[in-house]
C-alpha cells in the first residue's frame, strides 16, 4: 500500500462562506432514513450541526487556504457510509497528537456507543459552527475543546506545536503535535481518571504507541502515517 504524505503547515487559513451542500439537499430523505437507522442501534447519537470544508482547498508553500461552510452530522454519516460519493467537499477535522515526556503518543479508544466504535487514534472532532471565529476556521480551538472533552488535559497541561496535514481522499487531517511533560503511564492513568469521571466518556480506554511495534489494526491510516513520520524523525 501507498504510504500517505505527511505535510508540514505553518499556516492554517480556511475561511467560512456559508453555503448550500446539493449533497444534503438532493439526498435528504435517503440521509433521513440513514440517520434513523443508524441511531437505532446507538441512540447517544445526535444530528448536530458541524462544518466541513470546501474540495478546492490548497496546500502551498506549508500554507493550507479554503473556505469551509455549515452542513448537518446526520449528511456527513451517510456520505463517509456511502463511500464518499463525489460533493464537491471534504471532511477536514483536526487532532492532538499528545507526546509524553518519554516520547510515547497517547490515542483513545472510541467508545461502543459512538460512530467510531473501536478505532484507535487522537483526541479529534469535525469542526463545529463554535469553531467560526472572526469569519475563520479556528482548528486549534477545535483540537483544544476535544482534548479537553476526551481526555480531560488542558492547553496548560500541554505544549502546542507544529502541525502536519495528512490528506486521505476525501479526508484531511489536520495534526497539532502537543507535548507533555509527563511519562506516557502517568498520563494514561490520569485520563483514565478523567473517563471514569464522565457519565458518558466518548472513549473507552487510553492507548499508548511507543513506536512501530504498537501499531493496530484499528488505527486509520492517516494516524499511522503519521506516527511513522513521527518516529522516522525523531
Amino acid at each position: 500500500m501507498m504510504s500517505l504524505p505527511v505535510i508540514a503547515i505553518d499556516r492554517l487559513d480556511i475561511a467560512f462562506e456559508p453555503r448550500d451542500w446539493p449533497f444534503a439537499r438532493e439526498r435528504r430523505a435517503d440521509i433521513d432514513a440513514h440517520f434513523a437507522e443508524r441511531r437505532a442501534s446507538k441512540p447517544h447519537m445526535w444530528n448536530g450541526r458541524i462544518v466541513l470544508t470546501r474540495a478546492d482547498y490548497r496546500i502551498e508553500g506549508g500554507a493550507l487556504t479554503g473556505t469551509c461552510f455549515e452542513a448537518d452530522f446526520a449528511s456527513l454519516l451517510a456520505w463517509r457510509d456511502w463511500g464518499f460519493p463525489e460533493a464537491g467537499a471534504v471532511n477536514c477535522f483536526a487532532m492532538g497528537a499528545l507526546r509524553s515526556a518519554d516520547g510515547a503518543f497517547l490515542l483513545g479508544v472510541m467508545g461502543a456507543h459512538t460512530a467510531n466504535a473501536d478505532r484507535v487514534y487522537f483526541p479529534a472532532g469535525t469542526p463545529e459552527p463554535g469553531d467560526i471565529v472572526d469569519g475563520q476556521l479556528d482548528l486549534a480551538g477545535s483540537v483544544a475543546r476535544e482534548v479537553a472533552e476526551e481526555t480531560g488535559l488542558v492547553p496548560t497541561d500541554y505544549a502546542a506545536a507544529e502541525w502536519h496535514a495528512v490528506p486521505v481522499g476525501a479526508r484531511l487531517a489536520l495534526i497539532q503535535l502537543l507535548a507533555v511533560d509527563a511519562p506516557a503511564r502517568e498520563l494514561r492513568d490520569r485520563m483514565r481518571e478523567h473517563l471514569a469521571g464522565d457519565a458518558h466518556p466518548e472513549l473507552a480506554d487510553i492507548f499508548i504507541v511507543r513506536g512501530p511495534e504498537d501499531f493496530d489494526p484499528r488505527m486509520p491510516s492517516w494516524v499511522t502515517a503519521y506516527l511513522e513520520h513521527r518516529f522516522r524523525v525523531a
